[in-house]
């Protein structure tokens, strides 16, 4: 028979499922009570008995693949368990996981989260001192890794495990490395050593460090496996879809869409596992595999539209959304226009689950990044006077706290205090909301600057450039100025085919100048590649650094609305 923690959280799924519109979600759906949780054991396996629909398909860049049925991973994953528990990996030991989209990544995952081993996810892009750095704070004693990447490893403690898996063919294990392969002789029946407490430590994230140097947030077994209900719901994930999310592993966006989400709804997970990102490639593999859910970064859709997107229309593709920066408007007109679809922009954080989103099925103002998703209490708070607002910092309330947000960040009481200060969690996000409730990315308080006293807001200007055919990506940021303080000055990334010259440049400049407000208009201009995170995020903390060492001087490469005389005819 299901436990209790199986039908309620069950029951809690399923009011998101069979809700009619978002008004009956909202206020039909609560978070679960639960005391005691194991997501792998007390949900990933009930759905997985008797089920030999396929629950992962990771396609290669060759097209071929490696596919394994609920059934299939429910039982891999107890072998890996089995194993690593025989290597002496124990509930509340910490483990590094580095590995790409392969298979071993979702057993290795669902085998920790069964013997209750704290994961500590790792990008493949990482090198050996943020690697140390991960290994020293979070306090790891096993580590699983690819072949190619044991290397930045060296140095490990001699008590550190060390597991690596190896492609198909790829040779011996490294020496002081164990091959992953050994846990296939292990046993598929799992017996586990106690219960799981909900409030037991299960993830530890590194953030990506856009503005500073990375925190260690702490996830719990119901706070990220529950919690992603709402991102579930946001994305309309229905039992029996082919989830395709476009994410790197080791960031908190991966086990979102790639892992928990899809999962709580009985989908299919589809991994594309590219080295180099090619956007007709990805829409053979979202037509040929019949992918019909699809969540992708801003960064990513911006890449697609310079597509053929007419062309590559997925025949069953039903949703699309879009997470981890805000949405330009631009971009979602033009996949409307190309595919009868409109991606919904949602927003969220590591800390947190999908809080605030466009939902299937309800009204999307464009521009706007939705309304905040069942369970989530979000209220702006203006950053001076510490009072709600309809401009402010986006903020959860605790008096209400929803089951989805982190436990908090390890290692650091003072930066958790700060972050849960005056009764709310503080994203460190500004938004505004309108009357119908729907909320609107502004910036990062690191990121909002004045310029001639006016607030600007880097997203709506970056949003007006990109309209532009020559600008791929942009990025605006202050730069001094002796008479208003600072100026709007944009770094362009220019799409293909488009010169990095003067009549470019004035060609931006004018565009902006015609759909931008005089205080707000973009007065500089600089082509450059732009720095990001390995998560795909722009550090605009860079452009401004940059900015700052230059000071009143005019930097090398760059265009200025007074070089052009004639910009206003």
């Amino acid at each position: 028979m299901p436990r209790e923690a199986t039908r309620r959280f069950r029951a809690a799924r399923d009011s998101l499922l069979e809700a009619p519109d978002f008004a009956c979600a909202r206020d039909g759906f609560h978070w679960p009570e639960l005391t005691e949780f194991n997501w792998a054991l007390d949900w990933f396996d009930v759905l997985a008995t008797g089920n030999d629909k396929a629950a992962l398909t990771v396609v290669e860049p060759d097209g071929s693949a490696r596919s394994r049925t609920f059934t299939e991973l429910s039982a891999r994953s107890n072998q890996v368990a089995n194993w690593l528990r025989e290597r002496g990996a124990r509930r509340g030991d910490r483990l590094v996981l580095m590995l790409g989209n392969t298979v071993e990544l979702w057993e290795t995952m669902l085998a920790a989260i069964k013997l209750g081993v704290v994961v500590i996810p790792a990008s493949t892009l990482l090198g050996p001192a943020d690697l140390a750095d991960r290994i020293a704070r979070g306090r790891a004693r096993h580590v699983v890794a690819g072949a190619a990447h044991t290397a930045a490893f060296d140095g490990l403690a001699d008590d550190v495990t060390r597991t690596v898996v190896t492609p198909p063919g790829g040779g011996p294990a490294p020496a002081g490395w164990t091959p992953y392969t050994e846990a296939a002789a292990a046993s598929a029946v799992l017996v586990p050593d106690g219960p799981t407490r909900a409030g037991d430590p299960m993830l530890l994230y590194f953030t990506s460090g856009t503005t500073a140097s990375p925190k260690l947030v702490e996830h719990t077994h119901v706070s990220y496996p529950v919690g992603h209900l709402t991102t579930m719901y946001w994305i309309g994930l229905r039992p029996g879809d082919v989830h395709l999310n476009i994410s790197s592993p080791g960031w908190a966006k991966h086990a979102w869409s790639s892992f928990f989400a899809p999962w709580n709804a009985g989908a299919g997970v589809l991994a594309y596992n590219y080295e180099r990102f090619d956007a007709a490639a990805m829409l053979g593999v979202m037509a040929e595999r019949g992918v019909t859910t699809f969540c992708a970064p801003p960064t990513v859709w911006r890449m697609l539209v310079q597509a053929d997107l007419a062309a590559h229309r997925p025949s069953l593709l039903r949703a699309a959304v879009a997470a981890g920066e805000p949405l330009n408007p631009e971009v979602i007109e033009q996949v409307r226009a190309a595919w009868g679809l409109t991606v919904r922009d949602g927003f969220g954080q590591t800390e947190t689950t999908l809080a605030i989103g466009n939902p299937p099925g309800e009204p999307v103002k464009l521009g706007s990044m939705g309304r905040p998703m069942p369970g989530y209490p979000i209220v702006l708070v203006d950053p001076v006077s510490g009072e709600p607002g309809s401009l402010g910092e986006i903020c959860v309330e605790l008096a209400h706290r929803p089951l989805a947000l982190m436990a908090g960040y390890r290692d650091d009481a003072a930066r958790a205090a700060e972050s849960m200060r005056a009764g709310y969690y503080h994203t460190g996000d500004i938004a505004m909301v309108d009357d119908d409730g729907y909320l609107t990315y502004v910036g990062r308080s690191d990121d909002v600057f004045k310029a001639s006293d006016y607030r600007i807001s880097p997203f709506e200007l970056e949003s007006v450039l990109i309209e532009h055919p020559a600008v791929a990506e942009a990025a605006v940021v202050p730069a001094p100025d002796p008479v208003r303080l600072a100026v709007p000055k944009a770094y362009v990334l220019l799409a293909a085919g488009f010169p990095a010259d003067a009549a470019t440049a004035k060609a931006i400049l004018r565009h902006a100048r015609a759909q931008l407000a005089p205080y707000k208009r973009v007065r500089r201009l600089e082509f450059a590649d732009l720095p990001k995170t390995i998560s795909g995020k722009i550090r605009r903390v860079e452009l401004r650094a940059l900015e700052t060492a230059a000071g009143l001087s005019r930097r090398p490469g760059e265009f200025r609305e007074d070089d052009f005389p004639d910009l206003r005819t």
